[in-house]
């Protein structure tokens, strides 16, 4: 995928998962030990950032976005359906294309 083709995907799930609401019941709720609207939050700020970057991000901003995949990575395994899977789903995928993505690291 190409960073034109991937920043407008990602752009385009974004937009979509802002349109979402954060699941009420999960609020000061963890899984797998982490603190969920922390995870939320600091995940959708790097995809975030990286958007307004036009694809990049640096050094800090790509290890914190590593950070949250492999955070996510182990709560997703736990969540039942009553935390709205597909919520977090759809933030690891947008991670996902993000941490993939072709880009320039800038310092």
């Amino acid at each position: 995928m190409s960073k034109e083709t991937a920043l407008e995907a990602v752009t385009r799930l974004y937009q979509e998962f802002m349109k979402l609401p954060f699941p009420p019941r999960l609020a000061g709720a963890d899984r797998a030990g982490f603190d969920l609207v922390m995870l939320d939050s600091d995940t959708a700020g790097w995809v975030f950032i990286w958007i307004k970057n036009g694809g990049e991000l640096e050094a800090r901003g790509r290890s914190g976005l590593l950070r949250c995949i492999a955070r996510l990575d182990q709560v997703l395994p736990v969540l039942s359906e009553t935390d709205h899977p597909e919520y977090w789903h759809r933030l690891h995928e947008m991670a996902r294309l993000v941490a993939d993505s072709p880009q320039v690291a800038t310092t």
